[in-house]
């Protein structure tokens, strides 16, 4: 009798009509019957409402191994994870129960869904003992759990024992590699999977699409849609818009747009995939346009679709346009959590400079969502809100949130941009003793710790790292290199080349700097070399590092020919080549190369004035620097206190000490010891001590740690035999702790670097380099007569 009752099951379209089944099982008594009972349970949990498939469970007396199964299957449908794990470990307390394989497969997808790996393994054992392990529907449901959780040695190790492998199995091993982010032995397992025989339908291509997408090879993307057309493979809506952002993420939009425009009947998904592909590549425009095309099509967006779109207003900067689909979100009831969208809510208004806007995304998403405090915590660091971003740390620790990875990331980025290095270690404290050890988190501190001159520290947690990303290597060296520790960052980077590590442009671009700050070119060439031999694609960054190197190592041959093959030149570019000339005495090459970046439509910077103005002052060209001078506002550039010291440094070797001293008089700041040396060092070069005399009064409210200010002043009195006043300022260098700090020379012998300077004793092969400035003195000596003869 109770099986009449199945096709009345069927009938019931929504919960009024299966609560009248109900009722009238109730009344007929066949509530108390396991099978119409258990068709409720499945039944109300297909229309949404679990709490009455609970109800209808707890009211049933002895439910059967069967009706467990099933509540626990309709416990994962409603995404209740750890409310299926807890009703498993209920049920096996009864003794009388019978395990059937039936209650595996859910039960193994609740565990992937909670993320408890211990209980995922706990089952696996159940499993074994059970006699269930050659299952072929429970292998692919291990096979599927262990790839969920990342664990792809079990999940490998799983396939390998199937004793039957099909379509789905290798489905499943193929997403497992491709969603744990090994695109390439994801590919490898469908060459395999094709080999076997065994044929692919549209759900494995759809792993196979994402793979090629991550891995962003165009040829090979094109080879995957030629086999998919090839084998008539159904290109249906899921399909499509995997290939839809494969060819997006492989930049070639073009094929992008034909399979979108392909495609007839146009799913939520497919719209959204074509809206993130426009995105994706910086066309906010259109992706907005598709927005409202795909509404005029009546086709309904999802959250992910908005995602997109709020992205795009974010990337254009529209704020009246981002809150009215904001209020359009709002009355869709899309997100009334913010649970999805708040981490885009807050990156519009971060970008559209609305922090307060934020707050309140913040305030409605609480202590749930850890991401949309991470958003807020990096785009303050980015946009330099130093102190806002931490404040927003402490403030989601407060709610009860602890931070994660990322959040601890970006604010360690927020110390070393600001100098706050007890925040720093305030936060390296924490991640001590919370055990974190996230390559993204000790990069931060090797970045912070560099950044506030600490490099030992830095080069400790660096050396304590077993597995050294490429990114980690490329921090390290930087940190050396922004140190004056040039030497040390070209021996790590010896180290990686030795050892055969992963190099890339960013690896290239700090060494080459580190070369540029020691003169050493021999280095440099080979590193030069180095970069077209291991393909390296060069940019505007690489070939402007090329030209800074070649220029400050006195190539400035080798330093103009990378300029001129330079496909784009920034004002970098420009102002490097510049500085090279200028360095070297070629004022003229400077001058008539700052013309022409002038008439190239690139407007200089503080930067290339101070360059051609330093160009000018030491060839001595005074009113060249001059006009440079007067001309900076014309092109919107305020003269800072370097430019004022260049200036005066130029009018004060060219003996216009009058003109210096107006020059110091007008400035809008007062003047600090960097310029009141220049114009001292040109009273003592021009033996004008009565002007030292009258700029006694303004010498005497300087106040610096400058040791060069302090052992210039000293050195004129000195000069002049005013004893008296000389250690008058050597006593009060010695009263604020300052001492001279000794020159060093640098030279390169046998393609390695030598430093030496007075009282330098330990040197390596001091002979060698002392005999080899000897024979230069001589060559120089001889070349000297060789041109008075002439």
């Amino acid at each position: 009798m109770t099986t009449l009752y199945m096709p009345l099951f069927r009938s019931c379209t929504n919960l009024r009509s299966l609560a009248q089944l109900h009722a009238h099982l109730l009344v007929t008594g066949f509530h108390h019957d396991p099978l119409p009972s258990t068709k409720l349970i499945e039944s109300y949990s297909q229309m949404g409402s679990f709490q009455s498939s609970k109800l209808v469970f707890r009211c049933f007396p002895n439910p059967d191994s069967f009706m467990w199964g099933v509540l626990i299957k309709c416990s994962v449908w409603s995404n209740l994870f750890q409310d299926a794990i807890f009703l498993y470990l209920t049920m096996i307390k009864n003794d009388q129960l019978h395990i059937s394989n039936f209650i595996f497969p859910s039960l193994l997808r609740a565990c992937s869904g909670f993320g408890d790996l211990g209980i995922g393994e706990m089952v696996h054992g159940t499993i074994i003992k059970s006699g269930f392990g050659k299952d072929t529907v429970i292998q692919s449901s291990l096979l599927s759990m262990y790839g969920e959780m990342g664990c792809l040695s079990y999940a490998k190790k799983m396939f390998d024992e199937m004793t039957i492998r099909d379509l789905v199995s290798w489905s499943s091993i193929i997403l497992s590699y491709v969603e744990n982010g090994k695109a390439n032995e994801g590919l490898e397992m469908f060459r395999l999977m094709v080999l076997e025989g065994i044929r692919p339908d549209s759900i494995t291509m759809l792993s196979v699409a994402e793979a090629c997408g991550d891995l962003g090879f165009l040829k090979l993307a094109r080879l995957i849609h030629g086999y998919i057309v090839r084998r008539r493979i159904e290109i249906d809506g899921s399909l499509a818009s995997s290939l839809v952002a494969m060819y997006s993420k492989c930049g070639d939009l073009d094929s992008a747009e034909r399979i979108f425009l392909n495609v007839t009947n146009r799913s939520t998904a497919l719209w959204t995939a074509m809206i993130s592909s426009y995105y994706r590549t910086g066309r906010f425009a259109e992706a907005l346009k598709s927005f409202f095309d795909m509404l005029d099509s009546r086709v309904e967006p999802n959250s992910v679709t908005m995602m997109g779109v709020l992205e795009s207003f974010a990337g254009l900067g529209w704020l009246r346009e981002g809150k009215s689909v904001h209020c359009y979100i709002i009355r869709k009831e899309m997100d009334l959590e913010y649970d999805v969208l708040g981490p885009v809510f807050i990156e519009l208004y971060m970008k559209c400079g609305k922090l307060n806007y934020c707050d309140k995304v913040l305030h409605v998403v609480g202590g749930r969502n850890i991401v949309a405090w991470n958003m807020i915590i990096s785009i303050c660091t980015e946009k330099g809100l130093l102190k806002e971003a931490l404040a927003h740390l402490v403030q989601m620790q407060t709610l009860g949130l602890m931070p994660d990875s990322f959040s601890l990331a970006s604010s360690i980025s927020a110390c070393a941009d600001g100098g706050l290095l007890l925040f720093g270690d305030q936060l390296h404290g924490h991640i001590i003793k919370r055990g974190l050890s996230d390559e993204f988190v000790q990069n931060s501190l090797i970045d912070m710790y560099s950044k506030c001159g600490l490099t030992e520290l830095a080069y400790t947690i660096f050396d304590d790292i077993n597995e050294k990303s490429v990114v980690t290597w490329n921090s390290m060296i930087c940190g050396f290199h922004q140190n004056g520790n040039s030497v040390e960052a070209i021996s790590l980077f010896d180290q990686m080349y030795l050892n055969g590590l992963e190099m890339n442009d960013v690896t290239f671009l700090s060494v080459l700097q580190a070369c540029s700050n020691l003169g050493y070119l021999e280095k440099g060439k080979w590193l030069h070399h180095k970069l077209l031999t291991y393909g390296v694609k060069t940019d505007l960054y690489i070939d402007t590092a090329l030209t800074d190197m070649y220029a400050k190592c006195g190539d400035l041959v080798t330093a103009q020919r990378v300029f001129d093959s330079m496909s784009e030149k920034s004002v970098v570019s420009w102002t490097v080549m510049i500085a090279g000339y200028g360095a070297h005495g070629r004022v003229n090459a400077a001058i008539s190369l700052f013309n022409q970046m002038v008439e190239s439509g690139i407007r200089p910077n503080q930067v290339t004035f101070m360059n051609i103005l330093s160009a000018c002052s030491h060839a001595g060209s005074v009113e060249d620097g001059k006009s440079y001078f007067k001309s900076m506002r014309d092109f919107g550039v305020e003269p800072n206190s370097e430019h004022y010291a260049c200036m005066v440094d130029l009018l004060s070797r060219g003996g216009d000490l009058n003109e210096a001293y107006r020059n110091i008089k007008s400035m809008p700041y007062p003047a600090d010891a960097s310029i009141w040396s220049a114009l001292l060092n040109g009273c003592r070069i021009h033996q004008r001590m009565d002007m030292i005399k009258s700029i006694e009064e303004d010498l005497v409210d300087i106040h610096t740690d400058d040791t060069g200010y302090y052992t210039l002043l000293s050195n004129i009195y000195g000069e002049e035999g005013n004893w008296k006043e000389f250690e008058k300022v050597r006593s009060l260098m010695k009263g604020i702790g300052l001492r001279k700090v000794p020159g060093y020379s640098l030279i390169e012998l046998d393609k390695r670097i030598y430093r030496f300077g007075v009282g330098f004793t330990s040197l390596l092969q001091t002979e060698e380099t002392f005999s080899f400035l000897e024979n230069f003195q001589i060559l120089a000596q001889e070349h000297v007569f060789y041109l008075e003869n002439q």
